[in-house]
């Protein structure tokens, strides 16, 4: 991974399956804390406490973990890190996702971040990939 997470030095990052490339950046001046992720010409937000958040229920969990992303709109599959980041039972109370309309896909991009940050394995096939923290 290159980049710091600044807004000046985002996170260069992949899907876990490598077919697409997205940045990240924390901002911290938000209120709250707020993860940017730019897609294209997408820019997706998330609650920032959701990597420490996810790594600790990751390493609860204590085994691999699908990843289930969705878009907003679509159902999340039980069990998934996707369904875990919409849970009213979660941390946050409910969505990581801030901006109404994107707030999913939360599976798909919070997962290689963890993965680059040294917080987890990931698996990288083509489809139905897996995460579990270390």
């Amino acid at each position: 991974m290159t980049g710091s997470g600044t807004k000046d030095d985002p996170w260069q990052l992949t899907t876990a399956p490598g077919s697409s490339a997205y940045t990240m950046c924390r901002d911290e001046a938000s209120d709250p804390p707020e993860l940017v992720c730019q897609v294209g010409s997408t820019k997706l937000r998330y609650l920032l406490r959701s990597i420490d958040d996810l790594h600790a229920w990751l390493l609860e969990q204590g085994d691999w973990v699908p990843l289930g992303a969705a878009d907003e709109q679509k159902p999340a599959p039980d069990g998934s890190v996707e369904a875990w980041g919409r849970d009213p039972g979660n941390p946050a109370g409910g969505w990581y996702g801030l901006r109404n309309g994107y707030r999913g896909r939360f599976g798909m991009y919070l997962p290689p971040l963890l993965e680059a940050l040294g917080l987890a394995e990931l698996t990288h096939d083509a489809r139905n990939n897996r995460v579990r923290g270390i």
